[in-house]
């Protein structure tokens, strides 16, 4: 079963890199008191997460500035080098989006959000999401159907709910 609005998110260590590497990121005390966007997807580097679901979410991030959202983090189940190069890569770490990692896929897993496709190489791996966090609460969630669109989870459609 997956998370839903209104739910609490489950306690998670997440990774960014820092200015001395990978460091961990306790997700409770970076959520506390605090609007975030969360949105996640199967891979970095992959083509509808490169080409898609990171673009739209840089061409939202002053607009969500506005609506008072603290901050975008963008996740993968990747781990905290791939997760730098990709944001340097789209521009998203450019504009202020944080790029964190899931290394062992714990959170995704907690959350029910993990999925497997073997035949295209990827295990343990994230459904393409995004939600709407206050206090570490999710207000909205937006969760896709299919792993190859970016339509529901999209910076646009996460904007227009908010």
């Amino acid at each position: 079963m997956s998370i839903s609005e209104g739910d609490r998110l489950p306690a998670a260590t997440l990774a960014e890199f820092g200015e001395k590497g990978p460091q961990p990121v306790d997700l409770a005390e970076r959520l506390a008191g605090r609007k975030v966007i969360i949105f996640a997807v199967p891979g970095a580097f992959t083509p509808t997460c490169h080409s898609a679901h990171v673009p739209s979410f840089v061409r939202t991030k002053a607009d969500f500035d506005a609506k008072g959202v603290d901050e975008i983090i963008c996740l993968s189940v990747n781990d905290a080098f791939v997760m730098k190069a990709w944001g340097e890569a789209t521009g998203a770490s450019a504009v202020g989006i944080t790029m964190m990692a899931d290394p062992l896929s714990a959170f995704t897993k907690a959350i029910g959000m993990d999925f497997d496709a073997p035949a295209a190489g990827l295990t343990g791996r994230s459904k393409r999401y995004a939600m709407y966090v206050v206090d570490g609460v999710v207000q909205a969630f937006h969760p896709e159907e299919s792993p190859g669109t970016c339509e529901m989870s999209g910076g646009e459609a996460m904007l227009a709910r908010i």
